[in-house]
């Protein structure tokens, strides 16, 4: 029989489900290997309709409980839940490097802080809402959120821990209780968080973490009727399914799903600056939703730039995500070392430019060598689809309706990078590229009270802040006559 717990980096991870407050095996179990070394991760719980429906039970039965707290009873319990997350920092950091190859540096310092701060800042948040009112000549408007239900959320292996967190915190601080589907090629971090939020407190239920194949426990997850809503961030064609699944219950569905951004560097923009951040697009070897793959230059620039971008990328060392001198780990898993490798194979072969990189890697079979293509139409495959890997295009522009017009040129509508030197031209180039997040002069930075989402193929619906809660809670107007009552009291 499969041991239902491994041993990764030293720290004891259960690898059964966790429903109800217990955890829960199932007869079928599915491999996990790391894909820093290969070595093997235990075999995890594979579950299926039984599971699902047993959590999404579990889940109702805890609501009306966790729902009456009201956001200043949840506080408490939610807040020690973020300070277990920073206590178990090192342990949640060195096996989220193990289980999907993610620098060990990064997760200690910045998604081990940003997980703690995604469920103590909605928390935080939620107190506020209930204090809105909006006056009308005849009525006063008595808005609220009130919880929903019990949410589905489902999230990708790139960043579990931080991702996972990111949907927690909301549902939770609006009061709803929730069923986890990890991603099958990272699930370990989801089942330590399990463990964290028993021993902070959270009610037996009210948390629940369902293991398995998406098509599987996935699948029997969002077919399950008991659901009010179903978050989502992952691929565009398994959004798709999961929208399908949603509309047959009328159940509210938000999605995060793929990008294909455009990075735009102006003539008078910042070159040394930009030519870093470029070259930190390769960071978790490509495997960023948000990364800016498309890198569009102003042609007066360009050998110039170019020169700069060669050697910030020759300074991203490809190595073992554990040693703090590396900036490229692995790819998570075979099947996506393949996908990546094929995409590069076929732009060679369409006739794109290698200017460096192109191949494995000789640090180990899943990594992939930091690549930029030249020479590349904007109908080429590996100009409109997203790779997801260490592979970035680079193509010029004239003018500003160019490179508006190249930017906007895919399906996606995910996220933008823009380097420019005068404001008035960057906010009249921002404005007009589309994309739910537009960073200009810098990356990646995330205020949680800030909207973030996707347009076009790359979503539907926004987080952050109110906007999470516009999602998770069922809005209400409780609209009073003025002066229709005698008294406030009993």
């Amino acid at each position: 029989m499969a041991s239902t717990s491994a041993s990764v980096a030293g720290v004891e991870v259960s690898l059964d489900h966790w429903i109800g407050g217990k955890r829960v095996s199932s007869s079928d179990r599915f491999d996990n290997a790391s894909p820093v070394d290969g070595s093997d991760l235990g075999a995890v719980a594979a579950g299926g309709k039984r599971e699902a429906d047993m959590a999404v039970e579990a889940a109702r039965e805890a609501f009306p409980a966790w729902a009456a707290l009201g956001a200043e009873g949840r506080l408490p319990v939610l807040r020690k839940f973020a300070e277990g997350l920073l206590a178990r920092g090192k342990d949640i950091a060195a096996v989220e490097t193990l289980d999907n190859g993610s620098l060990l540096t990064g997760n200690m310092h910045r998604m081990v802080p940003r997980a703690a701060q995604n469920i103590s800042f909605f928390a935080e948040w939620a107190l506020g809402l209930q204090d809105h009112a909006i006056d009308h000549a005849e009525v006063v408007n008595n808005v609220r959120y009130d919880p929903a239900g019990v949410a589905a959320l489902i999230t990708p292996w790139n960043a579990p821990m931080m991702l996972t967190t990111w949907k927690v915190g909301p549902a939770l601080a609006a009061g709803n209780t929730i069923v986890i589907k990890p991603p099958e090629w990272a699930p370990l971090t989801c089942s330590l968080l399990a463990d964290i939020a028993h021993e902070a407190g959270l009610p037996a239920g009210v948390l629940n973490v369902v293991q398995g194949i998406g098509e599987d426990a996935g699948d029997a997850l969002v077919n399950n009727p008991g659901l009010a809503r179903i978050s989502f961030t992952g691929s565009t064609d398994t959004a798709k399914i999961i929208g399908q699944a949603a509309a047959r219950s009328i159940t509210g569905m938000s999605s995060e799903l793929g990008g294909k951004s455009p990075f735009i560097v102006c003539a008078d923009a910042d070159l040394d600056a930009a030519a870093q951040t470029v070259a930190g697009q390769y960071i978790n070897a490509g495997q960023v939703c948000l990364a800016g793959t498309r890198i569009l230059v102003e042609a007066s620039i360009e050998a110039a730039f170019l020169e700069k971008v060669r050697a910030a990328a020759a300074r991203m060392t490809v190595g073992d995500p554990r040693e703090a001198a590396t900036r490229v780990g692995p790819l998570i898993h075979p099947e996506h070392f393949a996908r990546v490798s094929g995409f590069v194979e076929r732009a060679k072969a369409a006739g794109a430019e290698v200017l460096w990189g192109g191949a494995r890697s000789d640090v180990g079979a899943l990594y992939f060598q930091p690549t930029m293509f030249a020479g590349v139409r904007a109908q080429d495959e590996i100009a409109q689809k997203e790779v997801f890997g260490p592979v970035l295009t680079w193509q010029t522009f004239t003018d500003d309706g160019e490179a508006i017009a190249i930017a906007n040129g895919t399906e996606y509508g995910l996220a933008g990078t823009l380097f420019c030197g005068n404001e008035e031209r960057a906010m009249r180039i921002a404005s007009a590229v589309v994309a739910g997040t537009l960073w200009v002069n810098c990356f990646f930075v995330r205020d949680l009270a800030a909207p973030f989402g996707g347009s076009r193929t790359s979503g539907v619906g926004r987080e952050g802040g109110t906007h999470s809660f516009d999602f998770y809670c069922d809005i209400k107007n409780i609209a009073v006559r003025k002066g229709s009552f005698a008294s406030k009291g009993n």
